[in-house]
């Protein structure tokens, strides 16, 4: 059988953080107050976290537009694959004329899109 240590015949060690009366010493106290307060404030911050719904909602948007770019990729590297070079030479000969000639096709664009609303205007009519 083994003595516990608050029989009167167990050796007092130190490193049990209690004095000879069995109470605990101030030095023990102020470190089991600490861990207390460092455990309360993680359970704060945990259920701070869960509780911000605004937070919460950015992370998942962001993952989703991540999910939707990576998608994006790698459907536009599968077309670029499956697209023969000469309509790919095309394209980008295309490309770089509407880059060097922004201005005129701007031009034409929004001329494009008054016509348009002109003549949705008067079929309404």
């Amino acid at each position: 059988m083994t003595n516990a240590p608050d029989t009167p015949d167990a050796p007092h060690t130190p490193d049990d953080g209690r004095t000879d009366s069995g109470t605990h010493t101030p030095d023990e106290l102020r470190e089991q107050v600490e861990r207390t307060r460092d455990e309360l404030g993680r359970t704060i911050e945990a259920l701070a976290g869960k509780a911000d719904v605004k937070a919460q909602a950015k992370e998942k948007t962001a993952q989703v537009a991540d999910r939707i770019h990576d998608k994006a990729a790698h459907t536009a590297q599968l077309v670029h694959d499956a697209t023969p070079d000469p309509v790919l030479d095309a394209a980008g000969r295309v490309a770089s004329t509407a880059r060097a000639n922004h201005k005129p096709l701007l031009v034409a664009g929004a001329a494009l899109l008054v016509a348009l609303l002109v003549w949705r205007s008067r079929a309404c009519r």
